[in-house]
C-alpha cells in the first residue's frame, strides 16, 4: 500500500469491514433447515439455532450456515 493510499484509510474501520460479525445480518439470516430466527453467540461465534438444535460457525465475519459445519447443542 502506497502512502497516498495508507491517508485516504478511515481512522477507524467499521466493525463490519474488521471481519467481526456485522450483527445486522441478522435481520435477514434463519436457520436453512427450520426457517427460525438465529442467535448471536459472540463469545463463541456461532450463530444458534435453538429450534434445529445447531449452533453455526462465523469464520472471518462470514457465517457458515451448513449443516457439516454445524455444532450439536447438547
Amino acid at each position: 500500500m502506497s502512502e497516498a493510499e495508507a491517508e485516504n484509510l478511515p481512522a477507524v474501520v467499521p466493525e463490519s469491514q474488521r471481519g467481526g460479525f456485522d450483527r445486522r445480518m441478522l435481520e435477514a439470516l434463519v436457520c436453512p433447515f427450520t426457517q427460525t430466527t438465529l442467535r448471536y453467540d459472540a463469545e463463541r461465534q456461532e450463530l444458534v439455532s435453538k429450534a434445529a438444535g445447531l449452533a453455526y460457525p462465523i469464520r472471518g465475519g462470514i457465517p457458515i450456515l451448513l449443516a457439516d459445519e454445524a455444532r450439536r447443542l447438547k
